[in-house]
């Protein structure tokens, strides 16, 4: 996995804002052909007693749409020519720009291309040197689309969220919904090097299968010393692999499910409590948050939230432990509160 060349495996796409269909685009740049066509027209139909035509002298209408297209065409046929001081004159002040903007709709669509092309790399290039302790979501399949509606629910802006997944109908689905997406396999260090993993804060890995989460743990963790990386894995006897390989939180979605499922079954009650704790913005909330100066030197039980859990240091104590009995000003509380409070 280490030492791999950066190779056009996996390319970076930025969301970007819908345009129209292709064929509403042509339709667009025919009728501004026309309408050069038509304005061209009528300039020399209206200052046609200035204008030459060597088969019998004189310019009709037919004769003026000739002209009109061997003109903006640039092909000139010279048969028909302007002689007057007022047909010469609109000639090169209307005629002519009328030329140059036939021509840059007839050639629009190149056109178009080359400089949609530089605007992407330029918003590559500008994205990857303002983009840091970003999010990166390995799998947007049903794990990956919630984790990052949660994120995104707690506060993370979309564009601090990369969305990395083999498939690019997912990354398809990852940009309409507003993230970065790269189409790759995770497991690569190209791959993830074109998600910045190596600049990244957090890596979420909700993969498919358990030995890809493992591999794109190691991979992650190869790049990023520091970064948090919290993986899902569908079998418990994989989370101790996963730990290993570098995850800092493992998540057992098919034990996690199951436990669910047995207390709903004990408890309905009980299993839509834990369900609306889990779910961010609606009814109660469990959140993760410091603690305030009016706190400090205060007891758990004394705060108007309901507070499950202490956080000091690397230590998580739970919240009868007599050791978080006094909160410092460095805590974290884990408590649960009304959602929007």
């Amino acid at each position: 996995m280490g030492g791999r060349e950066l190779t056009p495996a996996a390319s970076l796409s930025l969301p970007r804002a819908p345009v129209g269909s292709p064929l509403r685009q042509v339709v667009r740049r025919l009728f501004m052909a026309l309408a050069c066509m038509a304005a061209t027209v009528a300039i020399v139909y209206a200052d046609r007693g200035g204008y030459h035509d060597n088969a019998d002298g004189t310019v009709s209408f037919l004769d003026s749409v000739y002209y009109a297209t061997v003109t903006l065409s640039t092909t000139g046929y010279g048969d028909i020519v302007p002689y007057s001081a007022s047909a010469r004159l609109s000639n090169v002040l209307l005629v002519t720009p009328l030329r140059v903007l036939f021509l840059i709709i007839l050639v629009g669509t190149t056109l178009e291309v080359l400089t949609e092309r530089t605007r992407e790399q330029y918003r590559q290039q500008r994205w990857r040197s303002a983009v840091r302790d970003h999010t990166v979501i390995v799998g947007y399949g049903t794990k990956g689309r919630a984790a990052a509606r949660t994120l995104v629910a707690h506060g993370v802006r979309a564009g601090q969220i990369v969305v990395v997944d083999p498939d690019p109908v997912a990354v398809e689905a990852a940009l309409a919904d507003g993230f970065a997406g790269v189409a790759g396999d995770a497991t690569r260090n190209d791959v993830l090097l074109q998600a910045e993993t190596q600049r990244a804060k957090d890596v979420v890995i909700a993969a498919q299968r358990d030995d890809t989460a493992v591999l794109v743990a190691l991979t992650a963790r190869q790049l990023n010393a520091r970064a948090t990386i919290v993986a899902s894995v569908r079998e418990e006897e994989n989370v101790p692999l996963l730990r290993q390989s570098g995850a800092s939180a493992v998540v057992t979605s098919s034990g996690a499910a199951g436990r669910m499922l047995g207390l709903s079954m004990l408890s309905p009650s009980a299993g839509r409590v834990m369900e609306d704790l889990i779910t961010y913005g609606s009814g109660l909330d469990l959140v993760e948050r410091p603690v305030t100066k009016a706190e400090a030197g205060r007891s758990p039980r004394e705060l108007r939230d309901l507070v499950v859990a202490v956080k000091r240091g690397h230590r998580l104590l739970d919240h009868d432990d007599p050791e978080a009995a006094v909160l410092e000003p460095t805590d974290r509380i884990i408590a649960i509160q009304r959602a929007g409070a």
